[in-house]
């Protein structure tokens, strides 16, 4: 490590994306010196860099945590009229969030039932933790799974090289039992703090799929997320381009 290193090499030692690697550089949290519009590293200093902050494990988690949020990251606009689009086309609920499942975009082509507790601020809650949990599954192929509501929702991730960065959210669907899973929601109303009244007038205002229809909307989820991969993907490089 005597000679001078580029930002792919000192990305290869950190296992992380090139643009925290240029973040880092930029913020002083890594010795490096600006050579034209270019990067480079010291290999000795680099080397005593990597002595002095603990274990790889620790420095990637301190870089990936680091990185502006994906609103940030996104033209969120556009990304807006992309899920509003594709939400309308397959009739069904569609939301962008975060890995901690923080929304980023405004949830398009709500159901009538998720629409008349928008306002419910437990509910939102509620959703938050399950999109949260849903982001910590193992399975990395989109599945449906029951929601708060009973509903049924499916994920699939959005990726910046080899980091998770969001999720796509399909939801608002019902299960094939719904008719015993709308008799249950009123339970829900002292925990929502809202009246049992009002959730049974809106329990049958869901979106109803056959298996066929599921099964599409199902297989559309990743490609939905790889078109927001490659927004902002696009984005990165472009901010890498002008930094």
């Amino acid at each position: 490590m005597n000679q001078m290193l580029t930002a792919k090499d000192v990305q290869e030692l950190l296992q992380v994306d090139r643009s925290t690697v240029y973040r880092m550089a930029e913020d002083g949290r890594l010795p490096a010196i600006k050579v034209g519009r270019q990067w480079r590293f010291a290999g000795p200093q680099i080397q005593s860099w990597l002595a002095a902050n603990k274990s790889p494990a620790s420095m990637v988690q301190t870089a990936v945590t680091t990185t502006p949020p994906l609103a940030a990251q996104l033209p969120i606009e556009c990304v807006q009229l992309i899920q509003d689009t594709y939400a309308q086309a397959l009739g069904v609920m569609i939301i962008i969030t975060d890995m901690q499942g923080t929304p980023v975009t405004h949830l398009s082509n709500p159901c009538g039932l998720f629409d008349a507790l928008s306002d419910v601020p437990q509910l939102w809650q509620k959703c938050v933790a399950h999109w949260r949990e849903m982001a910590a599954g193992l399975s990395l192929e989109p599945q449906f799974a029951p929601g708060y509501l009973g509903l049924l929702c499916a994920r699939a991730f959005i990726r910046l090289d080899t980091q998770l960065k969001g999720q796509v959210f399909i939801g608002g669907i019902a299960p094939d039992d719904w008719a015993q899973v709308r008799g249950a929601l009123p339970d829900l109303a002292p925990e929502l703090q809202v009246s049992p009244a009002l959730i049974a007038a809106h329990a049958t205002e869901v979106y109803f799929l056959d298996t066929a229809q599921k099964q599409h909307v199902l297989s559309l989820i990743q490609p939905i997320a790889d078109v927001i991969s490659h927004i902002l993907h696009e984005r990165n490089q472009m901010m890498l381009a002008t930094s």
